[in-house]
């Protein structure tokens, strides 16, 4: 995968997708999967999502990229998959054992190449860019790309989710990670102690941001996730809390 400046040119081109053609819980679907090789065996450490070191953020080798028709535009980050290799007699592991992978990244579509040959993540397939270390949990290492079977399941998380402070005075970001549930944020709300709820807009990824300068005063949070569930963490963060801190919320259940 490219460097996030890459990623962030596909995401303004391309269309928008919607969540539907994500499966539902409990229903498999068919996709393709390959694997990128690091220095750990793991995934690599920046992505589309924005999540920074992925085994900081608790989701290590297990993470995965998504092509457009999955991505949804970066709000399917921290969404959980079951992938099982099926179909392949040569390349899939007897029993067709799964992984549970959680997207943290977007695999760009490479229309230079085939969607057949080499644009694995070309429009409209539906695939996962794999960690070498969680690949082989499924299907030979020498296989290049295995066909494969994905459905959504839950997502379980140990402790509350995350919210991580960057920005300035005038521009507050926060970064949610280590959410339970669905694992697919689709709305925020900060709040003050000055202030009422106030809506966030979606950066890019998991990164929501808002303009009103909230320095000083202890935060609180309001998380919709995709199934339309709301959890409410009041004050997170103290009054004193500064750029760059995490603070531990509450967990949806």
């Amino acid at each position: 995968m490219g460097a996030l400046q890459l990623h962030v040119f596909y995401l303004i081109l391309l269309p928008t997708i919607t969540s539907q053609v994500i499966s539902k819980q409990g229903e498999w679907k068919s996709a393709t999967a390959t694997y990128t090789k690091q220095a750990d065996a793991s995934i690599i450490t920046e992505g589309a999502c924005g999540y920074g070191d992925l085994h900081k953020a608790s989701y290590g080798k297990y993470s995965a990229g998504l092509s457009t028709m999955l991505f949804n535009k970066g709000s399917t980050c921290g969404a959980c998959f079951e992938v099982r290799c099926v179909d392949h007699i040569l390349w899939c592991l007897q029993g067709s054992p799964s992984v549970i992978l959680t997207a943290t990244d977007f695999c760009p579509p490479n229309y230079g190449l085939s969607s057949d040959y080499g644009g694995w993540c070309n429009f409209p397939k539906e695939h996962f860019e794999m960690s070498e270390a969680a690949f082989v949990e499924i299907a030979e290492k020498k296989a290049e790309i295995v066909p494969v079977q994905y459905k959504r399941v839950k997502c379980e998380r140990r402790g509350g989710m995350r919210f991580s402070m960057s920005g300035s005075a005038h521009f507050f970001q926060v970064l949610i990670t280590n959410v339970g549930l669905d694992g697919e944020v689709v709305g925020v709300k900060v709040k003050g102690s000055k202030t009422g709820w106030l809506p966030m807009a979606r950066n890019w990824g998991q990164n929501w941001h808002s303009n009103i300068n909230l320095v000083g005063q202890p935060l609180s949070f309001e998380v919709t996730a995709s199934t339309g569930r709301t959890v409410a963490s009041y004050s997170v963060a103290p009054a004193n809390w500064q750029f760059g801190q995490t603070f531990e919320g509450k967990q949806f259940k």
